[in-house]
């Protein structure tokens, strides 16, 4: 047990508690002091812990002893004895109760701050990668979007810190443009995400933005019943094995009324 104010603050008001209690009986008919003597060893225990808690305890039944002994000489034991052995099992009980629930208060404090700690260092190493990292929850609301993909999609942090949902997201990207699609197979794009989002489908899809780049995204179904959606930039791998000459020959693989899979709208661009 450290010393300090809140260690000391028990005991010294048990103490204090007692001696007023001998200095006013004198004058004043006084109610018994056990009830206050227990609320003065749950304090302790809340403060300091269990040892401050059991200290307290030890002065009040002794305070307790001394004031009986003072009001009635020895005239009453059997009844100060009982009494006794009620405020001493009284003020153990308050101070193994209060003082173990505080350690397990203290205890789950701490986890929590390694925990949030942890997560801090988490999200700002998820910040320095070039990924696009965006967490959802069983909702499809975000809880997490990192640096990179909102540079991709330029996404504003007030939008990204409000936890949007995934739809949003991808409207988002629709009315800036970052997608590099006709807009009339814009709604097929954005259905065929959703679905693959809903159904946790994790087969890799390339998408071309609109400033060159090309991401591959990947859904990826987490335990909790959330989705992990990464996109990783493949711009060099894509762009460098296309076949310019064959441009037009790709987009026209692409199916505007979106019966074939999504991964046959864009081969190269």
């Amino acid at each position: 047990m450290r010393l300090g104010w809140r260690a000391i603050s028990g005991p010294v008001l048990t103490a204090a508690t007692m001696l007023l209690a001998m200095l006013l009986e004198r004058a004043i008919p006084l109610p018994s002091p056990a009830p206050l003597l227990v609320c003065i060893v749950a304090l302790a225990g809340a403060l300091s812990g269990l040892s401050s808690a059991l200290i307290t305890a030890s002065i009040a039944v002794i305070g307790a002893a001394l004031l009986f002994l003072h009001q009635y000489g020895v005239s009453h034991a059997t009844a100060d004895l009982l009494r006794l052995g009620l405020l001493a099992m009284t003020a153990a009980a308050t101070a193994g109760i209060t003082g173990l629930m505080r350690e397990r208060l203290l205890g789950t404090f701490a986890a929590e701050r390694r925990s949030h700690a942890t997560a801090a260092r988490l999200s700002a190493a998820l910040d320095q990668v070039d990924i696009g990292i965006v967490l959802l929850d069983a909702e499809t609301r975000a809880e997490f979007i990192n640096r990179a993909f909102r540079d991709y999609f330029a996404l504003a942090d007030e939008i990204a810190d409000g936890g949007p949902p995934f739809i949003a997201l991808m409207y988002h990207g629709r009315d800036t443009g970052a997608f590099e699609l006709p807009e009339d197979e814009l709604g097929t794009f954005i259905a065929q995400r959703m679905e693959m989002v809903r159904i946790g489908d994790a087969r890799p899809i390339d998408i071309p933005l609109r400033n060159g780049e090309v991401l591959r995204f990947v859904c990826t179904a987490l335990p909790d019943g959330g989705r992990m959606l990464s996109y990783t930039p493949v711009t060099d791998l894509v762009r460098h094995t296309d076949a310019p000459a064959r441009a037009d020959y790709y987009r026209s693989l692409r199916d505007p009324t979106g019966r074939r899979l999504i991964r046959y709208l864009r081969v190269a661009e």
